[in-house]
C-alpha cells in the first residue's frame, strides 16, 4: 500500500466484515453495496474478508474458483473505480493452469489492478477433538490469514517500507479466541505499524464457523477498531505521523543488530 501512503499522511480505512453465503452473486452484490457505503463515510481504503465470494472450506474452493480477471475481480475493479477508493479484495479461490490458489487482489481508485498476492502459508491444523482443516489438500500457493503467524513475513514487509499490513482472514472458533487479536497486536508492536484484519461474519450454520471480530491495531499495539460477530463495517483513521512518532520514541529499527541476526527475502526469479 505504498502508493496510498505516499499520497496522504492520514486516511480512513474501512474493514468490511461480510456475511458470506452459498450464492456467489449475492456475496458479490452485498460486497459492492458495502464498499459504496464505506466510501460514502469518507473511506480511502476499503478491505474485504478472506474468501468473500465463497463459503470457506476445501469442499467449496474448486466449485467457486475463477480465473483472474473474472467475475469477482471485474466487480472489484468496478467498485473501486465508481467509489474512487483503494480496494483490498479480501481473497478469492483462483484457478490457474489447473491449480487452485487463495489470492488477494488490490485495485486502485482508477479501477486498475495494483497487485495480486497468493497465500504463502497454507492453513493445515489438527487440534484433536476440536478441529481439523487441511487447506493444502486443495490449495497450492504463495500471503493471507494464516500468514499472520509468521513474524518473518511481516518483518520483510516492514523493511520494504510498509506502514500498514492487511490480513484478510478466517480464524475459527478454536484459534480465534486464542490467537486472533494476540497475533495482530504482536505483528503491530514487533514492526511498529498498523495491522488490519478482515474476517467473514460468523455463520453458526456453516461447516466452517469463522470467529469474526475484524480488527484494526495501531503501532503501539492498541486495538482502535473492532467488529462483533455479525455483518458490519468498521472504521479506523490511519495516522502515519503517529506511526513515525512511535518509531522515534522506541527506535528498534536503528537499534536492530543486523551484524548478529537478519531476516532475508529469497527471490527465485519468475518461475
Amino acid at each position: 500500500m505504498s502508493t496510498l501512503a505516499k499520497a496522504m499522511s492520514k486516511f480512513r480505512l474501512a474493514v468490511v466484515q461480510l456475511q458470506v453465503g452459498g450464492v456467489k452473486a449475492d456475496n458479490l452484490s452485498r460486497a459492492k453495496r458495502l464498499v459504496k457505503e464505506a466510501a460514502g463515510r469518507g473511506s480511502n481504503l476499503v478491505m474485504l474478508p478472506e474468501c468473500f465470494n465463497s463459503p470457506y472450506g476445501t469442499s467449496f474452493f474448486s466449485q467457486y474458483a475463477e480465473r483472474i480477471p473474472g467475475e469477482s475481480t471485474e466487480l472489484l475493479s468496478e467498485a473501486a473505480r465508481e467509489n474512487q477508493v483503494y480496494l483490498v479484495g479480501g481473497s478469492i479461490p483462483e484457478e490457474d493452469g489447473g491449480k487452485l490458489y487463495n489470492s488477494c487482489i488490490v485495485f486502485g481508485p482508477d479501477g486498475k489492478l495494483i497487485l495480486k498476492h497468493r497465500k504463502i502459508h497454507l492453513f493445515d491444523i489438527d487440534v484433536p477433538g476440536k478441529i481439523r482443516f487441511q487447506e493444502s489438500e486443495t490449495l497450492m500457493g504463495v500471503g493471507i490469514c494464516y500468514d499472520i503467524r509468521f513474524a518473518e513475513l511481516a518483518q520483510l514487509y516492514s523493511r520494504q517500507g510498509c506502514q500498514l499490513l492487511v490480513y484478510p482472514g478466517a480464524f475459527n472458533m478454536t484459534t480465534g479466541p486464542a490467537h486472533w487479536e494476540l497475533l495482530q497486536r504482536a505483528r503491530a508492536v514487533d514492526n511498529q505499524l498498523y495491522v488490519a484484519t478482515a474476517s467473514p461474519a460468523r455463520d453458526e450454520s456453516s461447516p466452517y464457523v469463522a470467529w469474526g471480530h475484524s480488527t484494526v491495531v495501531n503501532p503501539w499495539g492498541e486495538v482502535i477498531s473492532k467488529a462483533g460477530t455479525e455483518e458490519e463495517v468498521i472504521y479506523a483513521d490511519i495516522d502515519l505521523q503517529y506511526l513515525a512518532d512511535v518509531r522515534q520514541q522506541i527506535p528498534i529499527t536503528a537499534q536492530r543488530r543486523n551484524d548478529l541476526y537478519s531476516v532475508t527475502s529469497v527471490q527465485r526469479g519468475n518461475s
